[in-house]
């Protein structure tokens, strides 16, 4: 995987290249006169959403991008757990698994106390992060997740690819139209370039979203504010491909000098690359910084003050550039903002970096981009295909912006942790890189994307009676994946991984340990409920000629001790599909005696349970097997009658 060696290889690494195309600009796409939805954008949000919408080509979706073509290097470089689960979703985490750089340890520096000029080794542990999901905490170039996103846009049915060359003007509602869903009230302005002239169009669209970065102007447009302050610390941040005899060049490392400030290394994927995020002198009258104001010979050269006595030698930097700690976030994330106006839901978002602006050495602002995108598609995709109440769409601020303000908390915290000259920092406390240590290890659920958890909502039942039934799903928090034995096949594999970005809710029914294939039994009413009664959700919101599993789909995990066998299973188990009404026998598994599915996730035996999942992987509902009636209001409350 060393691909480096000679220097920095942008794109896809899976193709030779000799026969990749070196050009990065794309050729003239006109831009539709009207589509359901609109994304400003081709960052990790607006790649994300678009991947989303791209699944079914009834929903019309048009992406802008002013930049000529796709990313090719540069910028965040962490992915996180959570993000590779959402990759999972898409059928995209193998290369990511394949070409990324694993984080498995974190070495952490301080001067040394013999010598306030020189560094020494304090501690070597291993990332905490591992376990927290079946995927590691990883680095990749965010161009090659771009990369991935773009293909399976161009790759779905709807064969969805961005439009460059183009910016977002204005934008303008129609007051009249704006609350009946059927309508398009959005007019955006925008400017196409073709053969350097710029050709000014209009598009109408029932749905807006930003995904334009910290200066974004679609949030400028809605006139919603950012929040929040800048910090007087400036940082230079480089992918370098280094000569060094720094014995931990290859692990993600926190250095903290008495005297020459601070150092992350992040290693990157292909054995040579590294990125450095390095510490500056304090700004000047808090007045911003550039490119202009600080030159890449002075982030080299506190580089190598703090590398002392170590050898540092740059030989290549495909890319660089400095910035301003600043944490904010937006004061809406949709444009429904006067609770006491006439609108019933948001028609315009933001996302990303467009909604919440922060340091990039957590390594939070791809991951969450990705996050929010995640959120929101569904929820849009749902709406526009008449599947759920547009009610749903009210749910996107509340989630989302709660989990960004937690966000700028964080980044707070650590920054003020990782500033290393003493001069600077005037705490009475002088911090170590031991305090960094433990502030990462206390924050790592939340860094690591999988201790996110949603507050009560239309979707979402926090308050469910039913959680002691399952102590290790917790409701609103994304299912947690355990591997289990499908019992067609005996194949082992995560459970997690059949929650595909498909649009679908989920039950999971975790079976009781009484017989469950007793016509009495708690499963087969349930089963017998869910299958065949017209007040099941399954029943009423599936329409005729589609797959019994279309829009609600149900699988049983049996526990080993049941002894249950595929020959026992009717068609409630493994129901009859497609054109040729085929049997699905991969609805069906059993847990596994040496790693126990119940036992890790403290499901209750005697009792078993339904988890309700919701199509963005995060727990909705935990309930009973005999809670019909709740199963049914659950859904009624969300869902739309058949059309």
């Amino acid at each position: 995987m060393q691909y480096h060696l000679n220097g920095f290889i942008p794109g896809n690494l899976q193709i030779s290249e000799s026969v990749r195309s070196k050009s990065s600009r794309q050729k003239y796409k006109q831009v539709p006169e009207k589509t359901d939805v609109l994304i400003i954008g081709c960052g990790p949000a607006g790649l994300t959403l678009a991947r989303q919408l791209s699944i079914t080509p009834k929903i019309k979706t048009c992406i802008i991008e002013s930049k000529p073509g796709p990313l090719l290097f540069g910028r965040a470089d962490g992915v996180s757990c959570r993000t590779i689960e959402i990759m999972e979703a898409y059928n995209s985490s193998e290369l990511i698994l394949k070409e990324s750089y694993w984080l498995n340890q974190i070495s952490y520096w301080d001067s040394d106390s013999k010598n306030q000029n020189k560094i020494v080794c304090t501690r070597k542990v291993n990332d905490p992060r591992i376990g927290l999901s079946e995927f590691p905490h990883v680095v990749l170039n965010q161009a090659r997740i771009h990369d991935l996103l773009l293909d399976g846009m161009k790759n779905s049915s709807s064969q969805l690819e961005p439009n460059y060359n183009c910016e977002l003007v204005d934008i303008k509602f129609n007051k009249k139209t704006y609350n009946d869903p059927s309508k398009f009230p959005i007019t955006a302005t925008v400017l196409q370039k073709k053969n350097k002239k710029r050709y000014k169009k209009k598009i109408s669209a029932r749905y807006i979203v930003g995904c334009d970065g910290a200066r974004s102007r679609v949030r400028n447009k809605l006139d919603i504010p950012l929040i929040g302050d800048s910090s007087d610390s400036a940082w230079g941040v480089m992918d370098a491909l280094v000569q060094t005899n720094f014995p931990d060049i290859r692990v993600k490392c926190f250095i903290k000098t008495k005297n020459y400030g601070s150092i992350l290394i992040i290693p990157r994927e292909g054995g040579y690359l590294v990125r450095l995020y390095i510490e500056l002198d304090e700004l000047e009258n808090k007045k911003g910084i550039s490119k202009d104001s600080i030159k890449l010979d002075q982030i080299i050269e506190t580089a190598k003050k703090i590398f002392e006595p170590y050898d540092f030698h740059i030989k290549e930097i495909p890319w660089w550039s400095v910035y301003e700690i600043g944490q904010r976030v937006a004061s809406s994330f949709d444009n429904n903002v006067d609770k006491n106006s006439k609108i019933e839901f948001p028609r315009a978002f933001i996302a990303g970096d467009a909604c919440h602006t922060h340091s990039p050495k957590a390594g939070q602002g791809m991951n969450v981009s990705v996050h929010d995108a995640f959120n929101l598609g569904w929820k849009l995709s749902s709406v526009l295909l008449k599947r759920t109440n547009h009610l749903i769409l009210n749910t996107y601020n509340m989630e989302r912006r709660a989990v960004a303000k937690n966000l700028i908390k964080l980044d707070k915290d650590f920054a003020k942790l990782v500033i290393g000259n003493e001069e600077k920092n005037n705490k009475s406390k002088k911090n170590s890189s031991k305090d960094i240590k433990r502030y990462f290890e206390k924050q790592t659920g939340f860094i690591a994307g999988t201790s996110i958890q949603y507050n009560s909502s239309l979707i979402t039942n926090r308050k469910s009676k039913y959680q002691n039934l399952a102590k290790g799903f917790k409701v609103g928090e994304r299912f947690h994946s355990h591997k289990v034995k499908r019992l067609a096949d005996g194949r082992i594999l995560h459970l997690g991984h059949i929650n595909k970005a498909d649009m679908r809710w989920r039950l999971f029914i975790f079976c009781n340990n009484s017989n469950p294939l007793k016509k009495q039994s708690k499963l087969q009413k349930l089963m017998g409920f869910i299958f065949e009664s017209n007040k099941s959700p399954v029943i009423k919101y599936t329409p005729k000629n589609f797959d019994v599993d279309s829009i609600i789909d149900v699988v049983t995990v049996f526990q080993y001790k049941n002894e249950v066998s595929i020959e026992h299973m009717n068609d409630l188990f493994t129901p009859k599909k497609g054109k040729y009404k085929l049997r699905d026998y991969e609805k069906v598994f059993t847990s596994i005696p040496e790693k126990d599915i119940f036992k890790s996730r403290m499901i209750n035996r005697r009792e078993g349970c339904i988890l309700i999942i919701r199509p963005d992987q995060h727990i909705a509902n935990i309930l009973s097997l005999d809670c019909h009636h709740s199963l049914a209001s659950f859904f009624k409350k969300i869902m739309l009658p058949i059309h």
